[in-house]
């Protein structure tokens, strides 16, 4: 079934404001579950909410969290991004490492085997 601009903006809003998840709305509403989300972004974008602003953190979080990045130096900033996906890799792979040198220990965060 084909619904116009102004009914897709309509379902948006009652999913918007119902804070329903996309498949529970999908199956109320009778449509994809896609089309749920298409929907409520739409509604979202026409009342000026911006997604990408939301999903991230604000900058004061971040610099409360990391501390001031601007007082870097380049390579500084590029270290500190090197360390950030070295340790995003191992916690994909299903560890953590804490301490550094000989002090190194390594904890598992999954009792099966990471292979």
């Amino acid at each position: 079934m084909k619904y116009t601009k102004q009914e897709r903006l309509e379902i948006g809003r009652k999913i918007h404001e119902s804070g329903l998840s996309s498949l529970k709305a999908a199956s109320i509403f009778d449509i994809s579950e896609e089309s749920a989300r298409r929907y409520r972004i739409m509604y979202e974008e026409s009342i000026g909410v911006n997604h990408k602003l939301e999903k991230a953190a604000t900058l004061s979080d971040v610099r409360a969290v990391y501390g001031d990045y601007s007082s870097m130096s380049k390579d500084e900033l590029i270290e500190e991004l090197m360390k950030v996906r070295v340790r995003e890799a191992r916690l994909k792979k299903g560890y953590r490492v804490k301490g550094d040198g000989a002090d190194k220990e390594y904890f598992l965060l999954d009792s099966k085997n990471t292979k």
